[in-house]
């Protein structure tokens, strides 16, 4: 197929900063949001990657601060991430070496199901699928790498 681009070791591939966009879509009402903003993947001592992001949702166009933070582990096999929530409870295990991962997490009565896709060196996707007996929604979120300076052809729009 060609879509997915395949990813020898997720931690290595995801680490430094990422322009991140999201829309939030409710499935029930129509509503739409969206989330502008960045996501840096810094080293943990303990091995792994922190993951930060922070940006401004809008949502019924009222602007707010969000930030969320995961850790992404080393994964039972080499390559593979086990990620998990700020607090250390579990969310998903990833595993991009085919380009493309689908994970569940189930979270009280609501189902999460994220589909990861690696689009090329510095282009990768997420798609949520959120559902419950309060709940239906998508949020699909683009990542773009942030080019570094040391990065050939990089241009800076400061």
């Amino acid at each position: 197929m060609g879509e997915f681009w395949p990813v020898a070791d997720a931690l290595t591939y995801l680490a430094g900063n990422w322009r991140t966009e999201r829309t939030v879509r409710d499935l029930a009402s129509g509503d739409e949001g969206e989330f502008s903003g960045t996501t840096t993947f810094g080293r943990l001592e303990e091995g792994g990657l922190l993951s930060q992001e922070s940006g401004i949702f809008v949502w019924q166009g009222v602007p707010r601060p969000a930030e969320r933070t995961l850790r992404f582990l080393p994964g039972r096999t080499p390559g593979t991430a086990d990620v998990r929530f700020s607090d250390g409870r579990p969310f998903h295990d990833l595993d991009l070496t085919s380009g493309h991962h689908v994970a569940d997490h189930p979270c009280a009565a609501d189902f999460y199901r994220g589909e990861f896709s690696v689009l090329d060196a510095d282009h990768w996707r997420t798609v949520w699928r959120i559902g419950g007996p309060a709940k239906d929604l998508a949020l699909t979120t683009h990542y773009t790498r942030e080019p570094t300076d040391g990065h050939a052809g990089a241009t800076h729009d400061h």
